[in-house]
Formats: C-alpha cells, sequence, structure tokens
C-alpha cells in the first residue's frame, strides 16, 4: 500500500503527487533542515539523490544526506548552503510523483481515500469489542505534530443523554473523535472494501468505554 499522503495538483491531466513532507525549522548553520515526514518511508524518500518537488512542480530538491534524530528527519538538500538558505524554505511541503508500480498495487491508496469509510472495531481490540462493530465514519485526516490523526464522526448511538437520542450533542451537532493514525491503533485499512479497523485504548473515543 501506498501510505504517503496525497494532494491532487491543479492540472488534472497531471498524475496526483504524493506528498512526502513538511520542512520545518533549520537545523545548524550548514543548510539542513528539520522535516515533518508524511510517508512511511522515510528512507527511501530521503536516501541521497532523492528528487522531492513543490506541489506545482516549479521547484525540484536533491537529497544530499539526511539522518533520523528521534522521532524527526534532518536532511540537506542541495543547493541549500547555509542557516539563511534553510529558513527561507520553513513550510515549504514536497512531493514525490507515484511509482507505476506502485499505481497498479490493487492494494494501493492515499489518505484522501479514507475520508468517508466506515470505522470499525478490529477483531481482537483491547477493549474487548465486538469485531466489525460500527464506531463512525471517517471526516477528515488531519496533520499533526507527530503523525496523521484521524477524525472520526461518531455513529448514533441511539441512547439518550450524553449524545441526545440521535448520537449527536444536540447544541453541537454530530460527535467527533481523533484517533492517532498508527498501525497499533488502526491495524486494518481496506478502502475497496469501505471501511477500516480501529483498536483504540479505552477513553480514547466517547462511548467505546
Amino acid at each position: 500500500m501506498s501510505a504517503d499522503a496525497n494532494r491532487s495538483v491543479a492540472d488534472p491531466q497531471q498524475s496526483r503527487l504524493l506528498r512526502v513532507c513538511r520542512i520545518g525549522r533549520a537545523q545548524g548553520l550548514k543548510g539542513e533542515v528539520n522535516v515533518f515526514a508524511y510517508t512511511d518511508e522515510p528512507e527511501r524518500r530521503f536516501s541521497p539523490g532523492s528528487v522531492l518537488t513543490t506541489a506545482d512542480r516549479s521547484r525540484a530538491f536533491t537529497v544530499v544526506s539526511s539522518r533520523r534524530f528521534k522521532s524527526r528527519w534532518i536532511v540537506l538538500f542541495e543547493g541549500v548552503a547555509d542557516r539563511n538558505a534553510s529558513e527561507a524554505l520553513s513550510g515549504t511541503e514536497l512531493y514525490v510523483e507515484p511509482d507505476p508500480e506502485t499505481e497498479e498495487q490493487d492494494d494501493a491508496w492515499y489518505l484522501e481515500d479514507l475520508i468517508g469509510l466506515e470505522v470499525r472495531m478490529a477483531p481482537g481490540n483491547a477493549l474487548g469489542l465486538p469485531a466489525d462493530k460500527l464506531v463512525g465514519t471517517v471526516k477528515d485526516v488531519i496533520d499533526a505534530t507527530a503523525q496523521q490523526l484521524l477524525e472520526i464522526e461518531l455513529a448514533p448511538t441511539g441512547k439518550a443523554g450524553d449524545h441526545g437520542e440521535n448520537g449527536t450533542d444536540e447544541e453541537a451537532g454530530p460527535v467527533t473523535g481523533l484517533v492517532p493514525f498508527v498501525e497499533q491503533l488502526v491495524p486494518e485499512v481496506d478502502p475497496d472494501a469501505g471501511y477500516i479497523g480501529i483498536d483504540p485504548p479505552k477513553g480514547l473515543l466517547p462511548g467505546l468505554d
């Protein structure tokens, strides 16, 4: 599968790009930058010689070197030689062209494909709830500091009280919750079947305690 984040480009005739990272603050004085990786293949995407582009393909950045430091990556791009140059890149998002062989895989998907999928409890979940129990639907995928978050609109519970008789907050509307998009909490992703399976800890989502 491809869990690189995606953003479609303006020209519908062009293939959609895979979003790889967002450049953060400068690291040191020699042009290195901290990057927030959206990809599940950072070793590959940040390997020396890899070329990343801006969303409009107007600028290309070639990786000279990279290294992991704790939960982030530090990357040096060709032509970025000092701190002033690296600071100017802060906030820039970089992309790659999808690999043809990846696009042809039956299980290839993009983060945008998750929006609208049903959210069900995964088999053997820690809460002991029935497998495939409907939790809600994926409303959005949110970029956070450490990883993406799935915003889940919870399914109606049919219970009066906290969420009203239709499973919504009577004043605020539908109830939502956030689940970090990591394998431990989202062990199943099957866009073709129309659902994802989650294994949340107690207290993460209202109504599942």
